[in-house]
């Protein structure tokens, strides 16, 4: 058990108060009955198989901030860290701040954030691995670094800065409620260190001593409808209809009508100028650039090759291309296999991939891997029978054709279904930018154009090669091809435009994109439409020959390229329903500008260089 100091003062204690029977969101604050077989077990701290006698153990707790009375001491994130031995570059709580009004009456509000042991820890459905568990005792959600394999997306789907992935280590951090120090009736080290009396802890729904509010939103704190966090604020004091942020997010919070109490997040406009910012477009996450293009592409190309002889295109079949064919088959294995390998070292922990199949009943990200894994092993089995069938002829004739068909059906069933679970994996409430249909659009666009057009370039090639003409082949693929660009166009432009409708995070990444990287996304839309048009062009018009070739060529380059722009775009702008940062601390600006300049090289400034 954890150890409590002799003549401990009295603020460090939980205090031993009535709570209601359920919380504001209906759920039950007693987790688990005191009978119950689950109840009366020891948490095994630092291997202590005592149990505590705490009459709250299974009540859940949360913390309370009293935001009038937050001086921004960072005496909670100083305690935190020293007690759980945090490098600088991690935080399990911080103090952040938004601003409003003009001089002399300017107003600062301090957030202190950590983990609020959510009653919906988003956190714990996605995680691939199942690190994340949420206890009867105290309902703390605790996540184990030790089965973490790295890959991030808890931090993805929390709205509040709580998992933090330590890229030097290769595993996510984060606030475990101090549950040592509950054991023995002690606050969290963060609460018990609050100077100023702002920062408490207890049963949820129980008001502090001295306090009078229970509210669940303050200005610059995330909806509560997306995990049901436990915990409560105080804020009284009187502040202005606007308040900004001073991070780099193009944020601000303000009331809807003076008399509202409400703040809602808005596009922060400060008017910036269209730039290229190409040496800024590359992101930690530029493997996954790679891995769902190339998955996309792998996909599309086997389904057109597959499929298109049963839509009467005999060039694409393997008689008229006995060597061709294998050939492409295993150039889509080996694309695919690099493409999983890039995704499997953007982890934190690579050797520890298998667990990424862990949480298939809730995680997407599980779902995702069991998808592509599915379709890669079948087009392996598919490629191997098709192309090298005198290895199987030991097999029966309708037993080794009944195996190839089938293996071929199933992976352009599973293919697609692929792409699918891929693009659940980023409809997070989270990260507004990313929870829209456009993503879906996006991926089966690309799987489509890029495909088709990969199919024709190819097999165009060998037809002009035999002197023979490829319009036949254009009368068939230009379909595809025009409906996944179609489909990439449509959701892009509707995407924008509701980007723009929605406000707050969502209208702050489209600022971004017109701004920061204005005149990249405009040549991302230009490269797009002139792709639409050729493509359009050379279909109507059914030209052939060497000329037509180079312009279907061409093609191809401009929607890649502009697949590649579009993705990396994707990536970079998101603007996640966060905590608002400080000035150097969870300034993704200040951030930057630590890389670029070497500050990231001294541990104290907090920041780590990107790791891929």
């Amino acid at each position: 058990m954890y150890k409590v100091r002799d003549k401990e003062p009295a603020y460090a204690f939980v205090p031993q108060v009535d709570a209601p029977q359920t919380n504001r969101y209906g759920k039950k604050i007693e987790l688990v009955d005191k009978t119950d077989p689950l109840a009366g077990k020891s948490l095994n701290i630092n291997g202590d198989t005592s149990v505590s006698d705490n009459p709250n153990r299974y009540k859940q707790h949360g913390f309370y901030f009293n935001a009038d009375n937050c001086i921004a001491c960072h005496a909670c994130e100083s305690a935190c860290s020293e007690k759980n031995d945090l490098p600088p570059h991690i935080a399990y709580r911080a103090v952040g701040y938004v601003e409003g009004g003009s001089y002399p009456n300017y107003t600062r509000l301090n957030i202190s954030m950590a983990c609020n042991h959510c009653d919906n820890p988003v956190c714990l459905k996605g995680c691939p691995t199942r690190a994340y568990t949420k206890f009867a005792e105290y309902g703390a959600v605790l996540q184990d670094p030790d089965i973490c394999f790295g890959c991030g997306y808890c931090t993805w789907v929390c709205p509040y800065n709580a998992p933090q992935l330590d890229t030097t280590r290769g595993h996510v951090m984060k606030c475990n409620m101090c549950v040592d120090r509950l054991e023995v009736g002690l606050k969290p080290a963060c609460a018990a260190a609050c100077l100023g009396g702002a920062l408490d802890f207890g049963v949820i729904e129980t008001t502090p001593e001295k306090r009078e509010q229970l509210k669940t939103s303050i200005p610059g704190f995330p909806t509560t409808d997306i995990t049901h966090p436990n915990i409560r604020f105080q804020q009284s004091r009187s502040l202005p209809r606007e308040m900004k942020r001073t991070d780099a997010m193009p944020l601000r919070y303000e009331r809807d009508q003076a008399g509202a109490s409400e703040y809602r997040s808005k596009l922060h406009d400060q008017g910036e100028k269209p730039e290229w910012n190409l040496a800024k477009l590359h992101s930690r996450e530029d493997p996954l650039v790679i891995f769902t293009l190339i998955t996309q592409t792998v996909v599309g190309v086997f389904l057109a090759l597959f499929l298109a002889p049963y839509f009467g295109l005999g060039e694409l079949s393997r008689a008229a291309n006995p060597v061709l064919q294998p050939v492409v088959l295993f150039s889509l294995l080996g694309l695919e296999t690099f493409a999983l390998a890039l995704s499997t070292l953007h982890l934190g922990r690579p050797h520890r991939f298998y667990r990424a199949f862990n949480n298939l009943r809730y995680s997407p990200v599980s779902r995702e891997v069991a998808g592509v894994a599915v379709f890669f092993n079948l087009l392996a089995s598919y490629t191997l029978l098709s192309s090298f069938p005198a290895l199987f002829a030991w097999l029966p004739q309708n037993l080794f054709i009944g195996l190839q068909q089938f293996c071929a059906w199933a992976a352009v069933l599973s293919g697609p279904l692929a792409i699918y679970f891929m693009h659940r994996i980023y409809r997070i409430k989270a990260r507004p930018f990313w929870n829209h249909w456009q993503v879906l659009t996006s991926f089966y666009g690309n799987m489509l154009s890029i495909g088709s057009v990969l199919v024709i370039v190819i097999f165009a090639a060998a037809l002009l090669f035999r002197g023979q003409s490829f319009s036949h082949l254009i009368e068939i693929m230009r379909w595809p091809l025009l409906l996944g660009l179609l489909l990439d166009g449509t959701g892009l432009y509707f995407h924008t435009r509701d980007n723009i409708r929605a406000g707050g995070e969502a209208a702050a990444s489209h600022f971004q994109q017109r701004t920061r990287f204005g005149k990249t996304w405009m040549l991302r839309n230009m490269l797009l439409a002139a792709a639409g048009v050729l493509v359009l062009a050379l279909s109507v018009t059914m030209i052939d020959g060497g000329w037509a070739y180079s312009l279907w060529l061409f093609s191809a380059l401009l929607i890649i390229f502009s697949a590649l722009i579009s993705r990396a775009l994707f990536y970079v702008l998101v603007i996640p329903t966060t905590m608002p940062g400080a000035f150097f601390w969870r300034n993704r600006g200040f951030q930057e500008h630590a890389r670029e300049t070497g500050l990231a090289d001294m541990p104290q400034v907090g920041v780590v260089h990107d790791t891929h």
